[in-house]
């Protein structure tokens, strides 16, 4: 396989990819970043994350425009935030699916156009959640507005929801408690498609929505060939965009099943993985 390729975009995830365990990016990947920018390379943003929860400071300093969010059902350009593409879940869908899943114990949040909200019963719960990183739960603590009522402000207000992300207790034995459960509810919605982003949650979209679907559309509106595109990530969520790229790279963090179908793995995302796989595959030759 020829390493020096002609890409001209690349697809970054944020969680366990371009963030460290801590949350924040590295110099290195920042340094390579803009080495690959200046040399023509398009980079966007392609992550579980609603608008509301993207990096927007650091996506400006590193001149990132675009931004594939919430597992492609949201498609904007940045800091503009404007919707170049979305394609969410009615609003009475996403009520009566909610409406079940509200008996279990576990914690949620929707986002609609780019916000994010939770379930008010829901936050006692996410306090007790364990296997959580604290800057992730920081993140979802500051940027998540708590609805009193989600079945009925979903039902009032017709607002169409691009993602729902469920997120799991643990009993003691360290199984997630009522996963199973919101599989079976989940399972029961023929128009929904779900899968895990990582730590055991479930993430789920319209039937058909992916980051892969989105990296295509983005690729139409650029002009720019899937066969130029690299995509990174760590999660169950990447694994259609990486398979929809030219090329499909996984963090050396992700799980066994994510990286045996990768064409190629890179560095943890504590070992500045982003930058290692830039150098390989975009770097000039020595």
């Amino acid at each position: 396989m020829n390493k020096k390729r002609n890409f001209q975009l690349v697809a970054l995830d944020l969680d366990g990819t371009l963030f460290n365990s801590e949350s924040q990016v590295s110099d290195e990947n920042k340094a390579a970043i803009r080495k690959a920018a200046q040399d023509g390379i398009t980079f966007v943003v392609s992550t579980g994350r609603p608008y509301r929860g993207l990096p927007l400071e650091l996506m400006t300093e590193l001149d990132i425009r675009y931004a594939i969010t919430t597992n492609g059902a949201g498609i904007y350009k940045v800091p503009e935030k404007e919707c170049l593409f979305e394609n969410c879940m009615s609003a009475s869908l996403a009520a009566d699916i909610v409406e079940e899943l509200l008996k279990l114990e576990i914690h949620m949040d929707l986002f609609v156009h780019g916000d994010a909200y939770t379930p008010s019963q829901c936050r006692e719960i996410f306090l007790r959640i364990e296997r959580l990183p604290d800057s992730l739960k920081q993140y979802i603590l500051s940027t998540r507005e708590s609805i009193p009522d989600m079945v009925s402000f979903l039902r009032e207000n017709q607002v169409p929801v691009q993602k729902l992300t469920l997120n799991f207790l643990t009993d003691p034995d360290g199984n997630y408690t009522d996963r199973d459960n919101a599989i079976r509810i989940l399972d029961q919605y023929p128009d929904i498609s779900y899968l895990s982003g990582g730590y055991g949650n479930l993430e789920f979209t319209g039937a058909g929505i992916s980051k892969g679907r989105g990296l295509a559309l983005l690729c139409g509106y650029l002009d720019i060939p899937l066969k130029n595109t690299i995509a990174c990530g760590d999660s169950e969520n990447d694994l259609d965009i990486m398979k929809a790229a030219g090329l499909g790279v996984a963090m050396a963090n992700a799980p066994e099943e994510i990286r045996n179908q990768a064409d190629d793995v890179t560095l943890s995302n504590d070992r500045h993985g982003v930058a290692a796989m830039l150098e390989k595959w975009t770097g000039q030759p020595s």
